[in-house]
């Protein structure tokens, strides 16, 4: 079967077109053979799934793996303590009852939360993960992907304690060698989604989490290095450096832009009669035709970013001042409008200042509020207009 550009879920080398990852899980590795505990917050479609299936395999030589992904748990596991267990032992028995290295005894255990017909504390499962710990015969990590679907449970906040209770024990009690968090809203701000007193604002259960310092977006030398597979295969002629450039320019290597914009080139656009095959679509007037069919379309990242400009007002009012006024907004790490433009992926610091991240969300960005302002005849829209 022919690799294509992937769009949706994780990317998979023996399918998919994809920027080599390997240095990055290599960095993810070095943490995690340290024994940190962290999270990978990036915004939506950023590849955080891919890494976390691909660092699952670059891991099974030296560790013993549990991927969980929240998403497979129901707003009901969420509402209880004992419902939630039950949830977590659920999911954690689909993955451990055909493993060699995982005794009976425990199996049947997890078996028996997971059936839902005793009420069982988080105290509970966490003996068993530490009982698991203590006899596995390689280091056991924890990854849990989408824990955005967590936010606004108590119960969640008293899962992760048990994991900060479990760190600092460690020297005396088996725990996880690392545990990897992922997901768009940081720990912290789903703390202050539950949590509105001042005195609990910012005491997260994962103040012992490190710094997740590894580069998740593509660089030009990485994009080239994924169209020279594609370039391989099927012999366009396209100029490398100049479509790397391109894509790079317009994305700033943000994942899924990059992958949206080469599947068009790939499927569309050399389906559009000017440009007649793949050699023209590899071009520069195709990558434009490519950029104008991704910003006249709505996905689901796109999807996303207007609806949070919905839900938070100072967000949306940051993203106004960026891109009509022509202010330069020094990037202030406590001030909250900054924080969540960071999170959701909306900005990146340039310098000392908070720019939009990338031009293809600079014009769709541009594109809603000319629409707004100019209905609702705003001065800020006149004087952006001047």
């Amino acid at each position: 079967m022919d690799k294509i550009f992937n769009v949706t879920g994780a990317c998979n080398p023996e399918r998919h077109y994809m920027v080599d990852i390997t240095s990055r899980l290599e960095e993810i590795k070095n943490m995690i053979d340290r024994g940190d505990y962290f999270a990978i917050n990036k915004g939506r479609q950023y590849g955080k799934t891919t890494i976390l299936r691909n660092l699952t395999i670059y891991l099974e030589k030296e560790y013993k793996v549990i991927s969980l992904d929240f998403q497979r748990l129901s707003s009901a596991d969420f509402e209880s303590e004992d419902s939630f267990v039950s949830g977590l032992a659920r999911e954690i028995n689909k993955r451990i009852r055909k493993c060699d290295d995982v005794t009976d005894e425990i199996k049947n255990e997890i078996l028996s939360i997971s059936e839902g017909k005793e009420r069982f504390k988080l105290a509970t499962i966490f003996d068993c993960f530490g009982k698991w710990c203590e006899i596995s015969k390689k280091p056991v990590v924890l990854l849990i992907d989408e824990v955005d679907t967590a936010s606004n449970n108590q119960v969640f906040l008293d899962f992760l304690a048990q994991l900060r209770a479990g760190y600092l024990d460690r020297d005396v009690v088996p725990t996880f060698q690392s545990v990897i968090l992922a997901g768009v809203y940081d720990i912290r701000n789903i703390k202050r989604k539950i949590r509105t007193e001042e005195e609990h604002k910012h005491n997260s259960p994962w103040n012992i989490a490190a710094k997740f310092k590894v580069g998740m977006e593509f660089s030009k030398n990485d994009i080239k290095g994924m169209l020279t597979e594609y370039e391989n295969d099927h012999n366009t002629g396209m100029d490398l450096d100049e479509m790397s450039k391109l894509i790079y320019d317009y994305t700033s290597g943000y994942p899924s832009l990059v992958s949206w914009l080469c599947k068009y080139m790939d499927e569309d656009v050399c389906e559009i009669e000017k440009f007649k095959d793949k050699k023209s679509a590899w071009s520069r007037e195709g990558f434009l035709e490519a950029q104008k069919m991704l910003l006249e379309e709505s996905n689901p990242l796109f999807e996303s970013l207007m609806g949070k400009l919905e839900v938070y007002s100072e967000l949306n009012r940051l993203i106004s001042r960026l891109l009509f006024t022509g202010e330069k907004i020094p990037y202030n790490a406590d001030d909250e409008s900054v924080k969540d433009a960071m999170m959701f992926g909306f900005v990146r610091v340039n310098g000392n200042s908070v720019v939009i991240a990338n031009r293809i969300f600079e014009i769709r960005l541009y594109n809603k509020y000319l629409l707004s302002y100019k209905e609702q005849n705003s001065d800020i829209f006149q004087a952006g207009s001047r």
